[in-house]
């Protein structure tokens, strides 16, 4: 697994083995940067930066940067769709952007119930679907690509316990595993991912 970790001064890329946490290799980002979302594109790993209005490109196999990339506003959650990049940056807004050079293609407002929904944070990209969570809410919704329309709403509380809460942050990690079609779900300071499949209420 391969993980963006936040926080000025303790940033990283990160490879991880899934089965016990242990990371594998892992590569320090400047002291200047907040790392934010992460998204694979064949050989690559793109990396957003919270305030910096950069992008990382690096090699998956090394974890070395290949290239910057530049943007506006602030960085939060990324995914790729297998076409483009898709954004948030806090906002109701998803930007879908060339993967490439990060020009913005299109947008999308999110929508639940006629309403936008700001805030959006990390994102999953997973077939016509996106999977975006709510910052600092325990709640994932799945959003429609095309439409921005929120067709369900996932309550991840209660995976951690009352002690675990007291001492962990914001949920904001989603990964999607194609095999099992299982989810991985973590969070700032959580002190562990989660495997989860998603069912009817």
């Amino acid at each position: 697994m391969y993980e963006s970790t936040g926080q000025y001064g303790k940033s990283s890329l990160r490879k991880v083995r899934l089965e016990d946490g242990k990371v594998l290799a892992e590569r320090k980002l400047d002291p200047n940067l907040f790392g934010e979302g992460l998204a694979l594109i064949d050989d690559s790993l793109v990396q957003l930066t919270w305030r910096a209005g950069v992008a990382l490109v690096s090699d998956l196999a090394t974890l070395e940067t290949r290239t910057t990339l530049q943007y506006r506003g602030e960085g939060w959650g990324l995914c790729f769709d297998g076409t483009a990049l898709v954004m948030s940056d806090g906002s109701s807004i998803l930007e879908f952007r060339d993967p490439k050079s990060l020009e913005i293609l299109r947008e999308v407002s999110v929508m639940k119930n006629g309403h936008p929904v700001p805030r959006l944070n990390e994102l999953e990209c997973v077939g016509s679907e996106i999977y975006a969570n709510v910052w600092q809410r325990n709640e994932i919704l799945r959003v429609d690509a095309k439409t921005g329309r929120v067709t369900a709403s996932i309550d991840a509380s209660g995976l951690l316990t009352a002690a675990e809460s007291r001492a962990a942050d914001v949920l904001n990690g989603i990964a999607y595993k194609e095999d099992s079609k299982t989810f991985l779900v973590t969070g700032k300071l959580w002190p562990q991912l989660f495997e989860v499949e998603l069912v009817p209420r």
